[in-house]
């Protein structure tokens, strides 16, 4: 389409204008245009939160390196040389790589559709103008109190009328838009893209939907990115609903780890060693997509 061109052009210049404003905002935040640099206590509150949150799994790694008796004899202090064949044992007790596979499918999936589902919500509370949104926005967020918990017997018995009861579709589809995604974006493209830019493209003749997937769906991506790398941690680490719906035999991660568990007796070395495996692939993600969660968090701070 001719206009297209144009479309982007003004997304472009609308994109530079923004990054203009925040970054005469970041410099008038402090006295002289110059950025206050953190302190001591600042550095020393943001390395005790890291060593507690890398404490778990780093705990997790020293007992699944070690044998089913170092629980009885205390917490060990370095890693032992037990982690490959626990690792080993975990492979061959459970399904694991069918439970790594769909525990990718799932996860990846529901971010997308959240992603895409989310971001179109909130680009028609933000920034479209029709009877009942500010109501409907208030009923969405709502629903955010209701606990997940009260709804799985209905949900159940939907997935049971539908026949998707042990498939993946039965996680997938509760999942494919969340009232936070949707306030999430609703908020961040209020702030984040101009009324006047909107009704530039559409002047050039673009219709609404072009004008979110051309505008409003590049001026998303850093609260998108978010949303994705959050979504898809939350699905990965979900037990509750896929321990419910799935049989034993097609489960996900946290599903299939918790199978390690006997009636009688736990190897806490084979349990931890299994979540350890399973936190991999999320560390894997993180280091990768790490640049641009920091990159989401600043723009999404920083108020044209």
């Amino acid at each position: 389409m001719s206009s297209i061109p144009m479309i982007e052009q003004t997304a472009g210049k609308g994109a530079a204008r923004a990054a203009q404003r925040g970054l005469g905002a970041r410099r008038r935040g402090a006295p002289g245009g110059t950025m206050r640099r953190p302190g001591f206590l600042t550095y020393g509150f943001l390395g005790a939160v890291i060593l507690g949150s890398v404490f778990p799994l780093w705990w997790s790694f020293l007992v699944g390196s070690h044998d089913s008796s170092v629980i009885s004899q205390g917490v060990p202090l370095v890693p032992g040389g037990n982690f490959f064949a626990n690792a080993a044992t975990v492979l061959d007790s459970v399904p694991f790589w069918k439970a790594l596979s769909n525990s990718i499918i799932v996860s990846t999936v529901t971010a997308a559709s959240v992603v895409l589902f989310s971001t179109l919500a909130g680009f028609a509370f933000a920034k479209l103008r029709f009877r009942g949104s500010k109501a409907l926005l208030v009923f969405v967020i709502a629903t955010m109190a209701v606990p997940t918990q009260l709804g799985v017997v209905p949900l159940f018995i939907v997935m049971s009328k539908l026949g998707w009861t042990g498939s993946l579709w039965a996680v997938i589809v509760p999942g494919v838009v969340t009232a936070f995604g949707v306030f999430w974006m609703t908020q961040y493209l209020r702030d984040a893209l101009p009324d006047e830019l909107i009704e530039a493209v559409r002047i050039d003749g673009a219709s609404m939907i072009q004008a979110f997937w051309y505008v409003g769906l590049p001026a998303a991506r850093p609260a998108a990115a978010m949303l994705a790398l959050f979504t898809f941690v939350a699905t990965w680490t979900n037990f509750f609903w896929p321990f419910i719906v799935l049989d034993p035999s097609n489960p996900t991660l946290p599903v299939a780890l918790q199978l390690l568990q006997a009636a009688h007796f736990v190897d806490y070395s084979i349990v931890l060693a299994g979540a350890v495996l399973s936190t991999i692939p999320l560390l894997l993600l993180f280091a990768v997509a790490g640049r641009q969660l920091v990159s989401g968090i600043m723009q999404g701070a920083v108020k044209g």
